[in-house]
């Protein structure tokens, strides 16, 4: 940890906020991303983190009601699944939010998949880029097709060009 980074962490602990937090209470993972993305008058540090939050407390709400109505949501796992969602699945080798020395073994357990993202998220990932991929290809093929087709005008032009210069060129040497 970095000495500023400390010294905010130790901030935050003497604060009210953190002895609210620190009470018993687990922090979660949406909730250190909303603490440590503000500024000290609680407005969000950049736009972009103000989007991520919105994304993530609307994927929250999205989940919760889910939950509300099915009994096989894991709420313990809400949090993973909703930060993996916005912010796409764990790196190897480390954890958002957890520091450099953790990692997601270590985090989420040996046998546990949580961080990563479930089967049907991964087919519906991998369709969406299969999908892409196939409108790049469209898209890539009508350029093509449009370029040939300027090229195929540019050289009838020019050919046309190089024609009426002939002809002309002819009724000169006629004329001389």
């Amino acid at each position: 940890m970095l000495r500023y980074q400390w010294e905010d962490a130790v901030r935050f602990w003497n604060s009210k906020k953190g002895e609210e937090a620190s009470s018993g209470q687990k922090v979660g993972r949406l909730q250190l991303f909303d603490i440590t993305h503000r500024k000290k008058d609680g407005t969000p540090m950049t736009s972009e983190a103000a989007e991520i939050m919105e994304k993530l407390k609307d994927k929250k709400a999205e989940y919760e009601a889910t939950a509300s109505t099915d009994s096989s949501v894991n709420f313990e796992d809400i949090d993973n699944r909703i930060i993996n969602e916005v912010l796409g699945p764990e790196r190897y080798g480390r954890v958002r939010f957890q520091g450099s020395g953790v990692n997601s073994t270590q985090y989420f357990g040996s046998t546990s998949h949580q961080y990563m993202p479930s089967r049907s998220q991964s087919q519906a990932e991998v369709q969406r880029l299969k999908d892409q991929i196939v409108q790049i290809q469209a898209s890539t093929d009508e350029q093509i097709s449009q370029l040939r087709a300027e090229a195929a005008a540019r050289e009838a032009e020019a050919a046309a060009r190089e024609a009426e210069q002939n002809r002309k060129y002819n009724e000169l040497q006629l004329q001389l």
